[in-house]
């Protein structure tokens, strides 16, 4: 029963989520100063007819009023259609589940980094506290912090990509190959600045976090006792503070899943890479509302996803969490 209530009081907020995102980003939509005829058209707007705007107008519905529109939009949504989208003249569901995959690999690469590299400084920073390799850690950690994704990605970008050459500088695959002759080595070459970039944003918040809880845990009684009995470095480490310090690492990585997102809208938009992030900055730019409406449904239920992992992670850890439960 308590395990039924959880996932029950869980899909009920992500229901109202889905709703309250929806509604709102339809309404800040309707005050962008983007005209989504001209964006439709393009540069032959000059040529376009009143009658022939007007046609444009009905053929999308951009003629209704804004609740008219929005209720069509939430009627075809219940039936599974998220519409088609004006730039691609695509349904949106094609263009998310064309675009999906190549951006869970990258933000997937980039998580798994920023999480091992994290927790590995957290640790050496605390371990080795006031140390110049402290202090190194932390002012490295506390650099990453302030530096905007963009510029890393346009840092990186220029060293590997222009300077050295050791990388190409955008796109998902190589410019003018076919694509049955794209192979899994080219895809992983064009995937590594756009997750490093995204991977040095992830490492500050979980290395600094890390090192707070395990200075905390080598401040303790017991881990005094544990010094006075001979226990040091890794032994000690691995004995008493790992399992202290894992477990908020984990939960702190998992509850970092809108942060990455929107990093990898920043980066995808710099390399040029074809993900979900490049989608909705074009689908914004451009004022295609199907488009953007579907793929804020797909990045809240990305988000909602990543804390509900961590929530359901917490429960099976802690023991403390299945008695409240329970009580």
């Amino acid at each position: 029963m308590g395990w039924a209530r959880f996932v029950g009081f869980k899909m009920l907020r992500l229901l109202s989520l889905l709703a309250g995102v929806s509604v709102v980003s339809f309404i800040l939509m309707q005050f962008s100063p983007v005209d989504p005829v001209e964006a439709y058209i393009g540069g032959d707007m000059i040529r376009v007819s009143a009658e022939q705007r007007s046609l444009i107008e009905e053929r999308w519905g951009l003629n209704d009023s804004p609740v008219e529109r929005l209720f069509s939009w939430g009627q075809a949504l219940v039936q599974g259609d998220l519409g088609t989208s004006m730039i691609y003249r695509q349904p949106v569901a094609d263009i998310i589940q064309e675009r999906f995959m190549n951006s869970v690999a990258l933000m997937a690469v980039a998580w798994v980094l920023s999480g091992l590299i994290g927790f590995g400084l957290g640790v050496a920073a605390a371990m080795r506290r006031d140390s110049r390799l402290d202090r190194l850690i932390c002012w490295y950690c506390y650099t990453l912090a302030s530096t905007p994704v963009f510029w890393i990605a346009l840092l990186l970008l220029m060293v590997f990509g222009v300077w050295l050459g050791w990388l190409p500088i955008g796109l998902g695959v190589p410019a003018g190959m076919a694509a049955d002759q794209v192979t899994w080595g080219d895809r992983a070459l064009h995937m590594i600045l756009p997750a490093l970039t995204l991977s040095l944003m992830g490492v500050a918040a979980i290395a600094l976090h890390t090192r707070q809880k395990l200075v905390d845990v080598l401040d303790s009684d017991y881990i005094l006792f544990a010094r006075a009995r001979g226990e040091r470095g890794v032994q000690l480490f691995r004995r008493h503070g790992f399992r202290h310090v894992v477990l908020p690492a984990l939960t702190l990585q998992f509850a970092s899943f809108s942060e990455l997102f929107g990093g990898a809208v920043l980066a995808e938009q710099v390399f040029s890479y074809p993900g979900l992030g490049q989608a909705t900055v074009q689908a914004g730019l451009r004022g295609d509302v199907p488009l953007l409406l579907g793929l804020v449904l797909c990045s809240a239920i990305f988000v909602f996803t990543g804390n509900m992992l961590a929530d359901i992670l917490y429960r099976i850890i802690d023991p403390r969490m299945k008695e409240a439960a329970i009580g």
